[in-house]
């Protein structure tokens, strides 16, 4: 499906480029500083952000200036994609350089969304970028510490997650649509290829969603009421949304549902739940098995368990498995994320139904997740036939 493009740099006498429109009474940046960039893409991408450049800085900043700005920043971009630890010169650390890379990225990726195909090479710029970035803005942790322990930060946190959520659903939609053939046949590689982007397209949204749920302090995803559901259907969406996470790792995914199916509770956080737990154990499981199981515990209860094959979580590290926005190395090795908001959010769903998540541990033997629930069985709306059955996928 990738087909590498040429891209040939625009020249940078005055007109419209990308829309910047600079006039033609604006003074014209000489090339000769980023013409020999042996990337085509930076190549073009400079032209335009010189070419435009006015529009963006205002007339106060001097052409020259500018002009050897850019390309220092555009070579420091172009060495990073080979030696990632090549130095960044030193007159990029201001203002203007961190603006002047901030243009440079967002033509990279404007000429990139601009043409049909699909060039190989942009996501190493896009990487070599941000490599930059961090060399030229050395305090940008404590300075994003900084807001996040002020009393906006939490509202900062919320506004990020939103703004990541409408793309991620752009995603999930577009590949959802493609793996259903509405844009054209495909190959058995690209249908894995598209099931992991949606996999990992809904790992993120499922981030941004605890960020706001941590935020908002309620269980948004609880239903006031208990509804109608069947069990098993959540069983097999779970089954399928981790599939292809489970298919290229090699692993069996085994589900068990109860017998009595139809019950009534509250789907939607259940169904949050068991993902998260599932998609955590592929995630943390090499070899073997990950196994989704229900097992009836009276007239009304059924206890989920979502147990794995892998490695164990080391019992120094069970205290902080809980822990929201754990500090970066308190639990390494098994957690559940570097942040620890899957399983703080999983927990925190699991009490709003009633219920307590546990969790057991042992070297060789793997991990398990469970919790009961008090589920009482309604009249089912036709006979399913696959009760009781242990089914495995693939």
């Amino acid at each position: 499906m990738s087909v590498n493009r040429r891209v040939t740099p625009p020249a940078v006498s005055p007109g419209p480029s990308s829309g910047h429109g600079p006039s033609a009474r604006q003074p014209r940046i000489a090339a000769g500083g980023f013409a020999a960039l042996p990337s085509p893409i930076l190549r073009a991408a400079a032209g335009r952000v010189a070419a435009g450049w006015r529009d963006e800085l205002g007339e106060a900043v001097d052409a020259a200036h500018v002009s050897e700005l850019l390309a220092l920043v555009a070579s420091a971009v172009d060495r990073q994609q080979a030696t990632p630890a090549a130095p960044v010169d030193e007159r990029t650390r201001s203002n203007l350089g961190r603006r002047l890379l901030e243009l440079l990225r967002a033509e990279v990726v404007r000429g990139w969304s601009e043409h049909d195909n699909t060039d190989s090479h942009i996501p190493a710029i896009l990487v070599a970028i941000e490599r930059v970035r961090e060399a030229i803005e050395p305090d940008w942790k404590q300075y994003f510490a900084s807001r996040l322990a002020g009393p906006e930060g939490v509202r900062l946190l919320v506004d990020i997650a939103h703004d990541l959520r409408s793309p991620l659903t752009s995603i999930l939609f577009l590949a959802e649509t493609m793996q259903r053939g509405q844009s054209g046949p495909l190959t058995e590689v690209q249908r894995r290829q598209l099931g992991l982007i949606y996999s990992a397209a809904l790992g993120l949204s499922s981030v941004a969603s605890d960020i706001i749920e941590l935020a908002r302090g309620g269980d948004e995803l609880v239903e006031r009421e208990p509804v109608p559901f069947s069990v098993s259907a959540i069983l097999d969406s779970v089954s399928d949304i981790v599939r292809p996470i489970a298919e290229e790792k090699q692993l069996t995914v085994r589900l068990l549902p109860p017998t009595a199916d139809e019950r009534l509770g509250h789907p939607v956080a259940l169904s949050r739940v068991l993902l998260n737990l599932t998609t955590n154990a592929l995630k943390f499981t090499d070899r073997g098995y990950v196994e989704v199981v229900t097992r009836e515990t009276g007239a009304a209860g059924v206890e989920f368990s979502v147990r794995d094959s892998g490695r164990g979580i080391d019992p120094a590290l069970l205290h902080t498995l809980y822990r929201p926005l754990r500090p970066a190395g308190a639990a390494s090795g098994r957690v559940f994320s570097q942040t620890g908001l899957g399983l703080a959010t999983c927990r925190r769903l699991v009490e709003a139904m009633a219920s307590e998540l546990k969790v057991e541990s042992r070297a060789g033997w793997g991990t398990r997740f469970f919790f009961e629930l008090d589920l009482p069985p309604c009249p089912p709306p036709q006979a399913l036939g696959r009760r009781g059955l242990l089914r495995a996928v693939p």
